[in-house]
């Protein structure tokens, strides 16, 4: 079996998804259920080419 050359990654992604995935949650651990609604409609990524509806707020 040869042994396979692992080319140096220019871009981790799951490194990256992992940094991202921390920073939100430290962001948002002491929120209650609407304050985390509308830090995500605060917080949408802005891509003209994407329309990610923005998460209805409920009462109650």
């Amino acid at each position: 079996m040869k042994a396979k050359n692992k080319a140096e990654k220019k871009f981790d992604t799951v490194k990256v998804f992992r940094e991202i995935k921390e920073k939100i949650a430290k962001e948002t651990e002491n929120m209650t259920y609407s304050q985390f609604k509308e830090y995500l409609n605060r917080n949408q990524m802005q891509n003209p080419k994407i329309q990610i509806p923005k998460v209805p707020l409920c009462e109650g």
